[in-house]
């Protein structure tokens, strides 16, 4: 029986070692191949904080078993186009005038969120859709359970692929304001969440239900809506953002044109237009004073440098070192790191307070990412004053 037992033993092992070089993520770009593959094998092992960290995925994944499939065609007001396959969404800071009959024009009452914007559900069924997927890939990658699989396939086929469902990939109309613009190009915000759907994707490789038909089918619909984010008038404003709508719009070319195998176009994004940023939207103490100048500064601080870090992880893929490329006046993105560091220390507080409750999470994980490349950080310090925070190589 001792034989049979290691039999087994070994014949299991080598069951788990093929599901996981089946699954392998080697199609990943925003997450970390080998540090994905190195926090598996510690979760696997039984370590403390991996295990905790992934059963809190599966408890996310779970949950996302009994939701879902999305869409965008399931809504009752028809976009200006008569086409329910159209994106549709209501600028959020955009209020009726009390002084105009009907209220419109809209006019804008920054980072005060107008209820009635959120009655349109396309950009929150496309968010929950990237984040269910997400949750999904994530928990097949580690447990290599089908049924994580095939419902994140469903997902995706249901909006992105199938016929009767499918979004179409544009974005004509979003973030419109009543009495104003049917559409406007900071609508183009709202899709910076499926940068997600190529690294599930890659996630979910070595599973049945992610065949070749479903990557094909994604690969065309990227590539469509990368065509209409560089073709279209729409587009081509938003990529002249100088704020965060930039950012996140060069985050999306970069990661889409890296997905469907234009490299030429990732790296033509990141020298023209990502590179010319720095000096527009960082000052020389890496403070950002367009999104200081918010309502929300704190929120739009944190927000825009997940977008910086995320460019600084694709570019690595065209050869660009983003992380120590500075400009001859020395702006770059270690010193906007660090500039948040007094903030997480409670050593500075800012001169005004977000209109809005503010949280650490996501500069917590921004900080955690960035630390190997600025050991000047002290992270281990600053990351020990929140103990609650759990870092992991897929929070980006």
């Amino acid at each position: 029986m001792q034989y049979a037992g290691k039999w087994w033993g070994l014949i299991w092992g080598l069951l788990l070692g093929g599901a996981a070089q089946a699954a392998a993520p080697n199609t990943l770009r925003l997450l970390d191949s080998a540090a994905m593959t190195a926090y598996r094998a510690a979760y696997r092992r039984g370590s403390l904080a991996e295990t905790q960290a992934v059963q809190a995925v599966l408890r996310q994944a779970d949950q996302a078993l009994k939701r879902g499939p999305y869409t965008v065609t399931d809504k009752k007001q028809l976009p200006p186009s008569g086409d329910r396959h159209d994106f549709v969404s209501q600028a959020p800071y955009f209020w009726p005038d009390p002084r105009k009959p009907g209220g419109r024009p809209y006019i804008q009452k920054d980072g005060l969120v107008n209820p009635e914007s959120q009655q349109l559900k396309d950009a929150e069924h496309l968010s929950k859709l990237c984040e269910d997927v997400k949750a999904l890939a994530l928990a097949y990658y580690f447990t290599t359970r089908q049924p994580y699989a095939a419902h994140a396939a469903r997902l995706l086929r249901v909006f992105f692929l199938d016929p009767a469902t499918r979004m179409n990939p544009n974005l004509n109309f979003g973030q419109g304001i009543p009495g104003t613009a049917p559409g406007r190009s900071y609508g183009i915000i709202r899709t910076r969440h499926l940068v997600d759907v190529p690294e599930a994707l890659g996630l979910l490789r070595g599973s049945p239900s992610a065949d070749a038909a479903l990557e094909t089918g994604l690969k065309t619909w990227f590539r469509l809506y990368t065509r209409w984010l560089t073709s279209s008038e729409l587009g081509r404003e938003e990529g002249r953002s100088s704020n965060n709508h930039g950012t996140f719009y060069d985050v999306q070319l970069v990661s889409f044109a890296l997905f469907t195998g234009d490299s030429a176009l990732a790296r033509r994004t990141i020298h023209t237009q990502t590179l010319p940023r720095l000096a527009v939207q960082l000052a020389l103490d890496g403070a950002q004073p367009l999104e200081l100048a918010r309502t929300r500064p704190w929120n739009y601080t944190t927000m825009n440098l997940q977008g910086w870090v995320q460019l600084a992880v694709l570019a690595r893929h065209v050869g660009v070192d983003l992380w120590h490329y500075s400009t001859p006046d020395g702006r770059g993105l270690r010193p906007a790191v660090a500039w948040f560091k007094p903030y997480l220390l409670s050593e500075k507080q800012l001169d005004r307070p977000d209109a809005a409750p503010a949280n650490h999470t996501t500069i917590l994980a921004l900080y955690h990412h960035a630390a190997p490349h600025y050991p000047e950080l002290e992270a281990a310090l600053v990351l020990a004053r929140y103990p609650d925070f759990i870092p992991t190589p897929w929070t980006l």
